[in-house]
């Protein structure tokens, strides 16, 4: 009979954690460097033994600490999402703190691009300390709202944020790639899609901003992520008991 798990969670945070074997070898250490490398050339670029090598250190060392390339991006997102400020569950507005919440979240995002598509696989289910604090600041504010169901609202705005930054940072990888700057890129790819749009009423017509897209193209992305937001909100807005 084969013997029984001791960690029967799949999860970094479920195990003991390894003394470092040498000074500059930690777990700290390793998830810091991971996340340099992660946002220098993304997920598919990282590797336990690349990463290794860029930290002196040999296979076995490296694996006392992390055991797996999935535990390596637990910690990562853990890392990560300290980033994102949650205002506190007595703030005045709590339409103004969601949006400072989401918008915290969408610069974390933006960041480390490779975040958004790690959490759109996984959702919140990684059981970081960071991440649940997150989750925790966050329930704590749309309770003291009035939300009966807080948990239905959190998974509203992170579905919407987490899948606009998802797209936000495909494109701004896209761009990077090219080597130009994003006013230049979208610049060269405006008579291909004038043309394309040729003849679709309403793509060619007044609501085609290309020309605020080339000349201020981070004013345009800011401007439609609020204005997404602002819909769910006023959709969340409806579900709060009526106090009259």
């Amino acid at each position: 009979m084969a013997a029984k798990s001791t960690n029967p969670i799949p999860s970094v945070w479920a195990r003991p954690r390894a003394k470092a074997d040498q000074p500059a070898l930690s777990r700290d250490a390793i998830v810091r460097e991971a996340i340099v490398m992660l946002d220098a050339d993304g997920i598919e670029a990282l590797s336990m033994r690349k990463l290794g090598a860029r930290l002196n250190a040999g296979a076995t060392s490296l694996y006392r600490h992390v055991a797996t390339k999935d535990e390596l991006m637990e910690l990562a997102v853990d890392e990560v999402a300290a980033e994102i400020h949650v205002p506190p569950a007595d703030s005045p507005d709590w339409r103004a703190a969601v949006t400072d919440a989401a918008g915290s979240f969408r610069t974390a995002a933006l960041r480390h691009r490779w975040l958004s598509s790690v959490l759109g696989q996984a959702g919140l289910a990684y059981l970081g300390p960071n991440l649940m604090s997150f989750s925790e600041r966050l329930a704590a504010l749309f309770t003291a709202a009035g939300f009966p169901e807080p948990s239905g609202a959190i998974d509203t705005v992170l579905s919407y944020v987490i899948g606009m930054s998802t797209t936000e940072a495909a494109w701004l990888t896209t761009v990077a790639r090219s080597g130009e700057t994003e006013a230049d890129f979208i610049a060269r790819l405006a008579p291909a899609a004038q043309q394309a749009a040729a003849g679709y009423e309403h793509l060619a017509g007044p609501h085609d901003d290309l020309t605020a897209a080339t000349t201020d193209p981070v004013a345009l992305r800011d401007a439609k992520f609020a204005y997404g937001l602002e819909v769910v909100l006023d959709g969340l807005a409806l579900r709060l008991p009526d106090k009259s």
